[in-house]
């Protein structure tokens, strides 16, 4: 008996693509396991294919003990009961099933197998992939990613719901065989894709369940969803009477929602690709089969997308398949109902569907995408031209009226380039929800390509009413153009370089023209142009070419120029008078430095500045030096400088020089824990704490703001008494100044900065700013857990939210109505959208620290307080001592909200408290205390702090 029974299936009715060669490739995939007691278990019908039927002999023959054929009954067709003949047949302790071409990590056996012994479980699962594209590439479902996180054992499926809601178990699991053997398990016979119903009822009935978080199968195809509709369906409904004659309704329903999400919304997806004859097809089989209410949890265009499917609305379908990979187009006339929600095309009382949220209503026409539908491609009568005819969709709400003055344009534009040809449109007509259109293109006349990188040109429609213009791509499914004419191109280096236009859409469903040959002497050109930069000298001269780029790009590597710097640079005299400034490493003008910059310019000190951005310039000062961070010139200027000033920290791989002093002003005090207090660098190894402890003895003078300060950040940091400023932050000033303003002549008029960013002096001004939850590394995209538009409708009448990411993140907000959100992520000061702020809700950021200093109301909403605080580590409660109302949930940070001014009184005094604890220092006088300790005539210019690899440099 073998430890693993691996069943491959052959020649069943439904088998998937591959044939001969997918068996191979699973066969193979199981003789290479590295557990040598598996087994291959070939199940082949009476009516396989010959070439199946020989593959199989000759791997049988090739490892007579590890691979099995097994012909099956010949009442046996469907791949369901081949599958069964396989179970019947297995003698192996575990028993594995894999779909036609899939295969077999590498060491999948093992770890299932070792999983199953050490935790006595009766069904082990990993996770899969599937094939994602025609290039082979392999991806993973997103939901696996949570669902396998770690190894664990279930007592039960329903510790983990997403087994049975999700598609997880088609494949990736074994089953010990006398478990499957005692409780009946068999797949349906009748049923194409049986391996889905198969998965969830092997989880119902086995007992202990074990996940593993390897990757156990590859290779999986997706199923042809047009195709097999119907019984996907089945499938589906089978699973789901499972789930509620187990009395799990809830599971029932989590169920239905992911298979809309997982089949339904990908087939709607589909749809562009496929020819218009099975589109029709498969709608009237949708309208058949698709007979339940849509799960209203569905995003809004998903539930258009299903809604319109279960419809069989062909040419809907088609819309809501661009609008899902565009959300930010209009894709249906808009409709408002009584109570102002906005629906998607259908009457104002029946809407197909509510997608007030898409924030369409928000937009006007010229601000908004439509989409622009091409419904007709020809030549024209006189054979010469190219005659397009389309429709523009109109939202409803907004757009000219049907007796405005239309006109439009058709454009064609050199992709990557330029350079842009225009066709005036001959009819423009408004048709009440739409604008027709039409327009005759001399194409072979008027567009004249080079013919090397100009071969392909985007058409796109400007349409201008009362002077407002509106630009669409022109959509079409793939088959509009099929067989269309094509016309004479003439491009500028001879008709050798091309001689036909041809119409095409392009993969993002967009009507192009392309450049081809066509003609001999066209196409022999082209032939002789491929051979002469495919043949051994030209390839030869395309590697010499790529180690030159692969040389160059080495060169502007970091790793080249660290070592360069260290070893020559730091040798350069120092430039009297000279300071890089750097702020949230190159991202932005702000913070302390801007402060110290702008106090020495007040002053009028001699110095020269330098300021380093990443990734642009917009926003910096005019009137100092710039420098890209990690450029050459950033190193240069670096290594002269006479003085080094930032909050957050030069890159650490480069050495102080002896002759400069570094001051780091850093970029808040710390709720959390931070430096060699951090579990994270506690777990690094040796020489990592050692580069952390090397990049920080570099600093000279580091500012605190409280006594606070000192015993977290410099204890954290193992900085000494001699190198800390107790001077407070100099960005702080500003806020000190704010406070002393409106106490004396009041709130109003707000600064200059209000009005830039459209807010009202009658609305409260509400600043949302989470702190970073990652770790080291690029940029990140991050989900909020405020829901802004919630936020706008509930409070946009009374409040505006500024929104600000931190400089590491970015998210994405929803569209609002004017004047209810604004995004100021890419403000440069925090410190001025402070002073603009009337309340500030956060969580865990320094930001706190900073705002307290205003004497204005702190809200904090920190729904995962306890696990952030056991995860990262606090160096105090905050619950304790925050300045104002901490909220674990949006309600309650709503309520939070709509009794501000109780609140407000209830915490006065804490927010005071907490204001002189954490910010004692800050006296308003900062930055000119910190130019003065470090840069004027009193600071001792004859001495530096230098480290030991400072006085190694340039060795």
């Amino acid at each position: 008996m073998s430890d693993f029974s691996c069943v491959i299936t052959g020649g069943g009715d439904g088998e998937g693509p591959g044939g001969a060669d997918a068996l191979r490739a699973s066969v193979e995939s199981v003789l290479g396991q590295s557990m040598r007691g598996s087994e291959a278990l070939v199940v082949l019908a009476s009516a396989a294919d010959p070439a199946v039927r020989t593959a199989a002999r000759a791997l049988a023959a090739r490892a007579p003990e590890r691979v099995r054929l097994v012909h099956a009954d010949p009442a046996a067709r469907t791949t369901g009961a081949l599958r069964n003949a396989g179970l019947d047949a297995a003698t192996g302790r575990y028993v594995l099933v894999l779909g036609s071409g899939e295969r077999l990590q590498k060491h999948a056996c093992r770890n299932l197998w070792q999983a199953g012994e050490t935790s006595r479980a009766d069904l082990i699962a990993g996770r899969w992939s599937r094939i994602a594209d025609e290039s082979g590439k392999e991806r993973e479902p997103s939901w696996q990613g949570e669902l396998f996180a770690r190894s664990r054992t279930l007592t039960r499926f329903t510790e983990a719901p997403q087994l049975v809601v999700r598609d997880a178990l088609v494949t990736g699991f074994c089953l010990r065989r006398e478990a499957a053997r005692r409780h009946g398990l068999r797949y349906e016979e009748d049923l194409a894709h049986g391996e889905i119903l198969f998965g969830p009822l092997a989880a119902a009935s086995v007992g202990r369940i074990a996940l593993v978080r390897r990757l156990i199968v590859t290779g999986r195809a997706v199923p042809d969803r047009a195709r097999d509709l119907v019984a996907l369906v089945e499938t589906h409904r089978r699973v789901a009477n499972t789930l509620l004659a187990r009395g799990l309704p809830e599971l029932r329903e989590e169920r239905e929602t992911a298979f809309h999400r997982d089949h339904l919304v990908p087939l709607v997806r589909s749809f562009p690709a496929l020819p218009a004859v099975r589109r029709d097809r498969v709608a009237a089989a949708a309208a058949r089969t698709l007979t339940g209410p849509v799960p209203p949890d569905l995003p809004p265009l998903e539930r258009v997308a299903v809604t319109l499917l279960g419809r069989g609305d062909a040419e809907g379908i088609l819309a809501a398949a661009y609008a899902l990979s565009r959300p930010a187009t209009v894709c249906a006339p808009l409709t408002t109902g009584a109570d102002g929600r906005i629906g998607w095309g259908g009457e104002a009382a029946e809407p197909v569907a509510d997608i007030t949220e898409l924030g369409h209503q928000y937009r006007r026409f010229g601000e908004m995408r439509l989409m622009n539908r091409l419904t007709r491609c020809t030549a024209a009568d006189d054979g010469g031209r190219l005659l397009l005819e389309g429709r523009l969709v109109l939202p409803g709400h907004t757009g000219p009226d049907p007796g405005s003055s239309l006109s439009a344009t058709l454009e064609f534009r050199a992709r990557g380039g330029a350079r842009a040809v225009a066709f005036p449109a001959e009819v423009v007509r408004h048709d009440g929800s739409g604008i027709t259109w039409r327009a005759r293109a001399d194409v072979s006349r008027r567009l004249r390509p080079v013919g090397i990188r100009d071969t392909a040109w985007d058409a796109r429609l400007t349409v201008e009413a009362e002077g407002v213009r509106s630009v669409s791509d022109l959509f079409a499914p793939q088959d509009q153009v099929a067989g269309a004419v094509r016309f004479a191109a003439r491009p500028r280096l001879g008709r050798l370089a091309g001689d036909t236009w041809e119409p095409y859409i392009t993969l993002k469903d967009h009507f192009a023209l392309r450049l081809a040959a066509r003609r001999r002497p066209a196409r022999t050109a082209h032939r002789l142009v491929r051979y002469a930069t495919r043949f051994r000298p030209a390839r030869k001269a395309k590697l010499l070419v790529r180690a030159l780029r692969k040389r160059l790009d080495r060169y502007r590597s970091r790793g080249f120029k660290a070592p360069a710097y260290n070893t020559w640079l730091t040798r350069l005299p120092v430039r009297r008078g000279s300071v890089v400034f750097e702020s949230h490493m190159g991202t932005c003008y702000g913070d302390s430095p801007r402060a110290l910059y702008e106090e020495i310019r007040r002053q009028g000190l001699k110095l020269h500045a330098t300021w380093s951005y990443d990734p642009s310039p917009a926003g910096f000062p005019d009137d100092a030096r710039l420098v890209r961070r990690w450029s050459w010139r950033y190193l240069w200027a670096l290594a002269r400088a006479e003085y080094w000033v930032d909050n957050q920290g030069f890159p650490q791989h480069l050495h102080k020089p002896r002759h400069t002093t570094y001051l780091q002003t850093w970029h808040g005090s710390a709720y959390k824990r931070m430096g060699f207090d951090e579990t994270r660098v506690r777990l690094q190894n040796a020489p990592q704490r050692e580069r952390l402890q090397q990049a920080v003895d570099r600093f000279d003078h580091f500012l605190v703001r409280s006594e606070h300060d000192v015993a977290t950040l410099a204890r954290a940091y193992r900085l000494p008494e001699e190198k800390l400023l107790r001077t407070g932050y100099p960005r702080n000033d500003a806020l000190i100044g704010e406070r002393t303003r409106a106490e004396t002549e009041g709130r109003l008029p707000r600064p200059p900065l209000a009005g830039a960013l459209g807010l009202d002096d009658h609305k409260k001004t509400v600043l949302y700013a989470p702190t970073f939850r990652g770790g080291p590394g690029k940029q990140r995209k991050s989900r909020l857990l405020l829901d802004v538009r919630e936020f706008a409708e509930r409070f946009g009448d009374t409040h505006t939210l500024l929104v600000r990411a931190h400089y590491l993140e970015s998210a994405r907000l929803p569209v609002c109505p004017p004047g209810t959100v604004v995004d100021v992520s890419r403000h440069h000061d925090v410190s001025e959208l402070l002073t603009v702020t009337d309340v500030l809700v956060t969580d865990y950021s320094s930001i706190m620290f900073d705002f307290a200093v205003l004497d204005r109301p702190v809200v904090l909403f920190a729904p995962d307080l306890e696990a952030y605080a056991a995860e990262r580590g606090s160096y105090f409660d905050l619950r304790e001592q925050a300045p104002g109302p901490v909220t674990a949930t949006q309600d309650e940070l709503f309520a939070a909200l709509a009794e501000l001014k109780k609140s407000d009184t209830r915490y006065a005094d804490r927010r005071r408290s907490f204001a002189g604890r954490f910010g004692a220092y800050d006296q308003g006088d900062g930055a000119r205390a910190a130019v003065a300790a470090v840069f004027g005539p009193a600071a001792s210019r004859g001495v530096r702090h230098t480290t030991d690899h400072d006085r190694g440099a340039g060795r």
